[in-house]
């Protein structure tokens, strides 16, 4: 396995709507659970929205009578494409956009629905080896066929089937996360990235982050690492774990205004498919996301490693299929796993200072004697991290 960061024949730089689909829909119709009238307004509110954008991703899609009794428990794709939909989105000096999906997390929430795990892939991944929709690789799914090649991607590649599917761009993912009020990331050093994202964030400490700046974090390949898209992608777990932290947290889930407010924000920058654009399946999905203990809800990333391509002008993002399919087995297993630490160490790595709430440290479940997935790099949402600089 060479550890090296690959070299691109293209080297675009577009980042992520990195929004787990879960944690957004827990979002969207917490409200709805507040009294009879608020409720009625919310409903009737949520459905235009949803009515509004929408798509089809298979011949079958439609939403289930009940989230549980979808057996081995149900898979949710989200998209992050690097189509910019607003003014100043082309921060890294280039208004150039497009239609790639430079983001793919599929969300597996078990059946008796007491954990969760979110899969990134890799947009550089090469998948030239299986038979899809897309082309050679991983990032080319929307162009060559919008949203279901996508999910036709991630369901070839992973054998697991897909029943939902929501799509953010960079305008979705700037709004958004004004809409949270920000999110604590921490940083072992200088993330400075003038000529990609644009991030800059002068020392090592804890930021704030939200619109632009969110964005330009989530998005910094060239700032985080090794200057790979799989640094990025561990760098962006960082994000992701104190998102969930937050969102679970009595500041956003007990804010009826803000959560409205966030629901609204969350449904006017997302394309849904029709299987989860229904305010009762979004209802279901709320319920389910709010009740799950920070260290059920783990984010890993798709084992992989780099080979040379075969006329050896750069390096490609292959498969580790052993223990990707030990990955997929759980998974289609439903069963909840361990990892044998924290971050990767090369675009993030555990923060020895970071602490949960004796409030948090009560709802979490108990992990003993869960099988250790090894050759699979991530970390839990009650785990704390740091990302780290690049070279560093």
């Amino acid at each position: 396995m060479d550890d090296a960061a690959p070299r691109h024949a293209r080297r675009r730089r577009h980042g992520p709507g990195a929004f787990v689909a879960g944690i957004v829909a827990a979002v969207v119709v917490c409200a709805l659970t507040a009294t009879s009238a608020v409720a009625a307004v919310v409903w009737n509110t949520f459905s235009k929205e949803l009515a509004a954008s929408t798509v089809t991703i298979s011949e079958t899609d439609a939403p289930p009578p009940d989230l549980g009794a979808i057996e081995g428990g149900f898979n949710i794709l989200i998209v992050g494409s690097d189509e910019r939909g607003c003014d100043g989105c082309d921060i890294d000096g280039s208004d150039e956009g497009g239609v790639l999906n430079d983001v793919n997390i599929l969300l597996h929430v078990a059946q008796d629905q007491g954990s969760a795990v979110a899969v990134s892939f890799p947009r550089d991944l090469d998948i030239s080896g299986y038979d899809t929709c897309a082309w050679s690789q991983m990032n080319t799914g929307l162009a060559a066929g919008g949203l279901p090649c996508v999910v036709n991607e991630v369901e070839t590649i992973t054998g697991l089937p897909v029943q939902f599917a929501g799509l953010i761009t960079f305008a979705g993912v700037i709004n958004v996360s004004d809409a949270i009020g920000g999110v604590d990331v921490c940083t072992t050093g200088p993330i400075v990235d003038p000529d990609g994202s644009g991030i800059d964030l002068p020392a090592a400490g804890t930021y704030t982050l939200q619109g632009y700046q969110a964005l330009a974090f989530l998005r910094t390949r060239q700032g985080v690492g090794d200057g790979s898209d799989l640094g990025r992608i561990s760098s962006q777990q960082v994000y992701l774990s104190s998102l969930v932290r937050k969102l679970k947290s009595g500041g956003v889930l007990g804010d009826m205004t803000q959560l409205f407010y966030l629901a609204q924000t969350i449904l006017g920058n997302m394309q849904l498919s029709q299987s989860l654009a229904n305010p009762y399946t979004l209802i279901q999905l709320a319920l389910v996301l709010k009740n799950l203990p920070l260290n059920r809800v783990t984010f890993v990333q798709w084992p992989t490693h780099y080979e040379p391509s075969p006329d050896g002008t750069k390096s490609l993002v292959e498969t580790s299929q052993a223990a990707a399919d030990s990955l997929t087995s759980l998974i289609a297993a439903d069963q909840p796993f361990v990892l044998p630490a924290v971050g990767d160490d090369r675009g993030s790595t555990a923060d020895p200072n970071g602490a949960l709430t004796p409030e948090q440290q009560e709802q979490l479940a108990d992990n003993a004697g869960l099988p250790v997935l090894d050759g699979v790099t991530g970390q839990t949402a009650a785990d704390f991290s740091c990302s780290v600089p690049f070279g560093e």
